[in-house]
């Protein structure tokens, strides 16, 4: 019996900069949304398995990973395990992905394997959500022609604006060629400072040009937040009063919401 007869709402959340809070972002808005009664996948897209840490799941919990699910070697059904968190449940990653890249060049429809994979349990939640690797590569491609929407965590920093042109472009070719439904959800300003006279500007700039595009609420730098993967929980458990969790939590109810509207 399917959880509901509604389609999952696809996110990836996307940034070919590394550093810039990707996983903390995709951590920390999957558990705000289980918190918020939403039923919940987060799927670990990047080898190097920070979002897997991150509910403190250890590697040798990881049998059957998305690795296994892009080789058509396990189910996506098969290879979900749940979090220490109610309506939260995960399909993890490790280094073997890295390999996979490599091993889907040659397979018919290697942009769509896991839009694919992902039919089978489409109907079992309310949000999926992907934490894609820092890059462009075809497990981003894979993640992006899956999904109904993007978030871009970007950092209030000036070189983050020539990325995020780039990635714009980038995304411009996946919705011309791959997924006509594509659509950006919305950037994510974090490491935001308001102390800071460049981190304003940057905003001021970034607001003007994408206008509603970006989120209200922006996530400040947080020592709390950044402690919290080491001790296998997001940073709205770990530390649910700092103001990196707030701003989280505000950010999850303020994209529930836009969702909600359309």
């Amino acid at each position: 019996m399917t959880y509901s007869q509604k389609r999952a709402k696809i996110f990836s959340i996307v940034n070919q900069k590394g550093g810039v809070g990707k996983t903390t972002t995709a951590v920390n808005l999957a558990a705000a949304f289980a918190a918020q009664k939403q039923k919940v996948l987060l799927i670990d897209l990047d080898p190097q398995g920070n979002s897997s840490t991150g509910f403190g799941i250890s590697q040798s919990q990881r049998q059957k990973t998305i690795y296994e699910v892009l080789i058509s070697e396990c189910s996506a059904k098969n290879s979900i395990i749940p979090t220490n968190i109610a309506g939260l449940n995960i399909i993890t990653s490790t280094v073997d992905l890295s390999a996979c890249e490599i091993e889907l060049v040659n397979i018919k429809d290697r942009e769509f394997v896991l839009r694919s994979a992902l039919s089978e349990i489409i109907y079992d939640y309310d949000y999926i959500l992907i934490d894609c690797p820092p890059s462009l590569g075809l497990l981003t491609i894979n993640a992006l022609t899956a999904s109904d929407s993007v978030m871009i965590p970007m950092q209030c920093e000036f070189f983050a604006l020539e990325g995020l042109s780039h990635l714009l472009t980038s995304l411009d070719l996946i919705k011309e060629n791959l997924n006509h439904d594509l659509r950006i959800s919305g950037i994510i300003l974090t490491m935001h400072d308001r102390r800071n006279k460049l981190t304003e500007q940057v905003e001021i700039d970034v607001r003007s040009f994408l206008q509603d595009k970006v989120f209200t609420h922006t996530i400040p730098r947080n020592v709390r937040m950044s402690e919290a993967p080491s001790h296998g929980v997001p940073g709205i458990i770990y530390d649910p009063r700092c103001t990196g969790s707030v701003a989280y939590v505000k950010l999850a109810t303020e994209i529930l919401e836009r969702e909600s509207q359309k």
